[in-house]
């Protein structure tokens, strides 16, 4: 220990880099005698041999003497506290990471508390939204905000689905596409019937987004982040022909609730169309195909071929091989 001119205690420098003021002194004394046996060492600092021992073991643990039989070498002071400096930065690295894992942990406590708070108190920030324009606006408005918002969404018609990929699929398009926007979507079978709806579908897959069918969803709805819901004015029907007419609801529990049962649909529903090894065992199995054969025409195992139709009947819910054809035949992959 120093001081400086005003008398303020300064540490020794090798006691912060985690010697003991014990070890500091053996470490100098060695350092001047170069090598020395025990009995050298502890006649150098004045102290019991067997104490001396200890922080010499201590002091070669921590890579700043080596031991050769009967003697104990200095090793060069770069090498030692350069060996303790960056044992003391991994140290702080770790501390570092420590303390942001539990600022994290704070913020997502602080996201459950002040969705408590709004739930015993009732207060929610709610928009009216009365136009598609609108909504459309103030989802990509929103998602630009706190890049990359994680939107998940349910189409329940065939009108509310066209009507979205026809006006604004290509907006949603470019925000997926450049990482402002994660989307995905549950749609009704029937929603994805025509055409133009596939092609939206194939262009929001084709920058990032997922899509999958159910033959019922309960409603129109979607969840931005963790803090904003879209309701329509009345569940459970599609909006009105030429209004939107729903409400954009700025609260924890209301996109917690929402993005509950998005997870429930999204469970149960399958994708818009199956991986394309999938798809080539149903169609060829759909031709009459054996087994044998279909693995002859793609050059793979029979027990891929098996594999894949496993898959395909796991994707649509079916317990046999039959179902699956007339289940994949519904939904337009034959």
């Amino acid at each position: 220990m120093s001081t400086t001119r005003d008398a303020v205690p300064q540490a020794d420098p090798l006691e912060s880099l985690g010697l003991s003021p014990a070890q500091a002194a053996l470490y100098t004394a060695i350092l001047r005698l170069h090598r020395a046996t025990l009995a050298e060492l502890a006649e150098a600092v004045d102290r019991p041999a067997e104490d001396v021992l200890d922080a010499l073991d201590g002091l070669v643990r921590l890579g700043a003497v080596n031991r050769r039989r009967e003697e104990f070498l200095a090793r060069h002071p770069a090498a030692a506290i350069g060996r303790l400096v960056a044992e003391r930065l991994d140290q702080m690295a770790r501390e570092t990471r420590r303390i942001d894992e539990a600022l994290a942990a704070a913020g997502r406590l602080a996201h459950h508390y002040d969705t408590g708070l709004d739930w015993r108190s009732g207060r929610f920030s709610v928009e009216v939204v009365s136009g598609a324009d609108e909504l459309c606006e103030s989802v990509i408005g929103l998602a630009l905000q706190a890049p990359p918002a994680e939107l998940v969404m349910a189409m329940p018609d065939h009108r509310t689905m066209t009507r979205f990929a026809e006006g604004y699929g290509g907006q949603w398009v470019r925000a997926a596409a450049d990482g402002f926007l994660r989307m995905r979507m549950v749609v009704a079978l029937d929603a994805v019937s025509t055409p133009a709806v596939r092609e939206a579908c194939a262009r929001l897959r084709a920058a990032g987004a997922a899509v999958r069918t159910l033959d019922t969803v309960p409603s129109w709805f979607f969840a931005l982040g963790g803090d904003t819901a879209g309701l329509p004015a009345e569940w459970g029907a599609p909006p009105p022909e030429h209004s939107y007419g729903c409400y954009l609801v700025h609260a924890p529990v209301a996109a917690g609730a929402l993005r509950a049962l998005f997870e429930e649909l999204w469970a149960r529903a399958a994708p818009v169309s199956p991986h394309t090894n999938v798809l080539q065992v149903l169609r060829l199995a759909a031709h009459g195909l054996s087994d044998d054969a279909v693995a002859r025409h793609l050059g793979v195992s029979v027990r891929t071929v098996r594999a894949r139709f496993a898959e395909a009947m796991a994707e649509l819910g079916a317990q046999t091989r039959f179902q699956a054809g007339v289940e994949a035949a519904r939904r337009g992959w034959l």
